[in-house]
């Protein structure tokens, strides 16, 4: 088991991260709260991790957080949702924002997540109220304070696409409809704005807080 990961930042997308650590070229799968904390390439990075390993594919997952990484190997356990769902899910809602939606239980925040129905909403409901109890210790109102400090705020984009544009395209491959990325976009773009922006607020629209 891969658990932690710390190298130079080589590249990044929203998605995936290059991590480059001893000589070696780390492909890493990432939400999207996690690639707002990256910082600008070239420097170093460090990421909690849980590497997937099935017949056809071995894939490597990172975070910003251990709350982060802990969530998602609670999630993959839930039956219906696999890594892929699990890393969309964390990129809607970053881990704080997901437990306050299960104490809350709050159905209409989480089927506005790419990929989550009725059905597997009401299972993340049923499932994971315990499930998270198991990450006591690790939500507290000193964590949740530091989750939204100005060290979280999103760092600058290097990527040569208009801000716009790779934002729309993050939206899509996280499995909303081209329309639904463009016209969540449009509303709030501003110029100066960079993509890592433009996405957080587009989905904090999409997904009621």
């Amino acid at each position: 088991m891969i658990g932690r990961i710390r190298g130079i930042l080589i590249e990044k997308t929203p998605g995936q991260a290059l991590i480059e650590c001893s000589g070696l070229g780390y492909e890493i799968d990432i939400p999207f709260t996690t690639f707002y904390n990256l910082p600008d390439i070239g420097q170093e990075v460090t990421l909690q991790t849980h590497f997937v390993v099935r017949e056809d594919v071995q894939s490597l997952y990172g975070f910003a957080s251990r709350l982060d990484r802990d969530l998602f190997r609670l999630l993959i356990k839930v039956n219906g949702v696999g890594p892929k769902l699990a890393a969309g899910i964390l990129s809607g809602l970053d881990a704080h924002q997901f437990i306050h939606c299960i104490e809350g239980r709050d159905v209409k925040a989480l089927v506005k997540l790419p990929g989550v129905g009725k059905k597997t909403a009401e299972r993340l409901l049923i499932d994971m109220t315990d499930r998270i109890k198991q990450l006591e210790g690790q939500f507290t109102p000193a964590a949740e304070a530091a989750a939204g400090s100005p060290a979280n705020e999103p760092k600058t984009s290097s990527n040569a696409h208009s801000p716009t544009d790779e934002a729309a395209e993050a939206l899509i491959a996280l499995g909303y409809k081209p329309q639904e990325a463009e016209r969540a976009i449009a509303k709030i773009a501003e110029e100066g704005m960079t993509s890592e922006t433009l996405i957080r607020l587009a989905l904090r629209n999409m997904i009621p807080a």
